[in-house]
């Protein structure tokens, strides 16, 4: 069992290929094979197309599930009270390590991806799309499926198109992420929260949505709602893209019809028979129990009424060999220094849970539990994004879903199993939340307790029961480099230190730079659509 994830992992249909029809063909389509396996696709007016994408059931694939029809009335609505042309976004900004549907339809299906995008842009009369990336791969195909177009980011075109490309960072994907970047800013969501079908790109009613979405948008068009509604649940109808690694003899993207048994997708991928567990929905997502999960079947509704979730269609099993709430520290640890360290409950809340989560594992009791249990709840509903609350629901499903190793562990001191490490996980150091490649050092022989530093920088240190730091040092994240060098400062006894930091990993090439401030609001056309 391998924990690596290939960028374009292997990619295996269950039943008729709907998304990947013309992959056993060809590594990508191109725009002329494009058309021979799919076909023309005639343009549709706004009505109709909030319409079929009702009668398909359609929501958004990247997570929220928010149904698409109302998103685009939404946006319709907006621009015409404003009198301004709306902007279409397509959102392919795959960025979690366990997730790769995205990258895939990106990679080997760019073609499919701008019918759905194109086809909501001239129903809603839009004169801008963006295409929001992170990987090189995906930046090259989406470029090189634009040119095959004849679609170019020219003023005075009839419909001005280019790709954005972010960071690697979980979140870059989040939809004002990609706005404010699209606009030039930093891919980091703002504090004040605003409805992209409102203010959006240039501050023009946006609509934004996943690739998939837009893919699924596009093969409905051609086939017709009848004939979509053949394949998959009669209440939630299609197909679904799923990442499948963790325990598996090979990770791969599959293409299903909603309704398949999960232990049926799993075995495709080499699952064990009995797992410990099965993540759904990736690391946002829910932990099933192994009889849930043996009975479980793949559509949103069904999961969600199991307690689990398809999310970023994102699924893991856990073998027997490994213990289950050691991955999910692994996970924690991870999902901490992905903040963006711009909320507090966010940047101080994710380590603090982590930090609980370890010391449950290390035998700390109930009274660790419980303080984890209440450091999750606080982290809710109070950041910029939905990266906190996502993450918390992940900690809590653990918690849910193997109560015996939590009870080996908080009453026995351990479950006995090692971590193998088969959740993958980043392989590069996010820009940003990367460590600076420093570390702040406590020196003993000056530190008196004063306990100005854990006020300072409490992500870094916190205080002992005996008022002194409860370590002796720890790596800087480049977020809080400038609070960490303040406490060095104004340590009444000198005894904090900044230093050099020989665990740090190299650093990382400067992702590529965002577009200059205001071109978003340059290319919006200023008539009604």
């Amino acid at each position: 069992m391998n924990a690596a994830l290939p960028d374009v992992p292997e990619v295996r249909v269950v039943g008729l290929p709907l998304l990947t029809a013309g992959f056993d063909l060809v590594e990508r389509l191109g725009l002329d094979l494009h058309l021979k396996v799919h076909g023309p696709l005639r343009p549709m007016a706004g009505e109709p197309l909030a319409a079929l994408a009702e009668q398909i059931v359609l929501r958004g694939r990247g997570g929220a599930g928010f149904p698409f029809a109302r998103k685009l009335r939404a946006v319709a609505d907006a621009a015409i009270r404003r009198g301004v042309r709306p902007v279409v976004v397509v959102n392919g900004s795959e960025d979690e390590p366990a997730c790769r549907k995205d990258t895939v339809l990106l990679n080997r299906a760019p073609h499919l991806i701008l019918d759905g995008a194109l086809l909501a842009a001239e129903a809603l009369g839009a004169r801008t799309l963006v295409i929001g990336v992170t990987r090189e791969s995906t930046e090259s195909s989406m470029r090189t499926a634009l040119a095959e177009r004849g679609l170019r980011d020219r003023r005075g075109a009839a419909l001005r198109a280019r790709v954005q490309r972010n960071p690697v960072r979980m979140v870059t994907g989040e939809s004002s992420a990609l706005v404010r970047s699209a606009d030039g800013g930093p891919p980091l969501p703002p504090g004040r929260k605003a409805r992209t079908a409102d203010s959006g790109v240039g501050g023009a009613p946006t609509l934004l949505s996943n690739a998939e979405t837009f893919a699924q948008l596009a093969v409905a068009a051609r086939i017709g709602a009848d004939r979509y509604a053949r394949t998959g649940l009669q209440d939630e109808p299609g197909t679904v893209l799923i990442t499948l690694s963790g325990a598996v003899a090979r990770p791969m993207v599959v293409e299903a019809p909603t309704g398949v048994p999960l232990r049926y997708v799993l075995e495709l991928a080499g699952a064990p028979t009995l797992p410990q567990g099965v993540l759904t929905g990736g690391y946002h997502g829910r932990w099933l129990d192994a009889a849930t999960a043996h009975d479980a079947v793949v559509s949103r509704a069904a999961l969600e009424a199991r307690g689990g979730a398809l999310g970023a269609g994102a699924v893991l099993p856990l073998g027997a060999d490994t213990c289950p709430l050691g991955e999910s520290l692994r996970v924690a640890n991870w999902l901490a220094a992905e903040s963006s360290g711009q909320c507090g409950p966010c940047y101080l809340g994710l380590p603090a849970a982590a930090r609980g989560l370890a010391d449950v594992l290390e035998g700390g009791g109930p009274t660790s539990l419980e303080a984890l249990r209440e450091v999750t709840r606080a982290v809710q509903r109070r950041g910029a994004c939905k990266h906190p609350d996502g993450s918390a629901a992940f900690l809590e499903s653990a918690l849910s879903a193997f109560t015996d190793d939590l009870a080996a562990h908080v009453l026995s001191g351990g479950c006995g199993r090692p971590v193998v490490g088969v959740l993958p996980l980043q392989q590069e150091v996010p820009q940003g939340e990367a460590p600076s490649g420093r570390r702040i050092a406590v020196d003993w022989t000056l530190c008196q307790g004063h306990g100005l530093c854990a006020d300072i920088v409490p992500e870094l240190i916190q205080l002992g029961p005996d008022g002194f730091p409860s370590v002796a040092e720890a790596p800087v994240p480049q977020y809080s480099e400038a609070r960490a060098s303040r406490a060095v400062r104004r340590c009444p006894a000198l005894a904090l230190r900044l230093e050099e930091d020989p665990a740090a990993p190299p650093p990382r090439p400067a992702p590529p730079p965002a577009l200059p401030p205001g071109r978003g609001r340059r290319a919006l056309g200023s008539g009604r659509p």
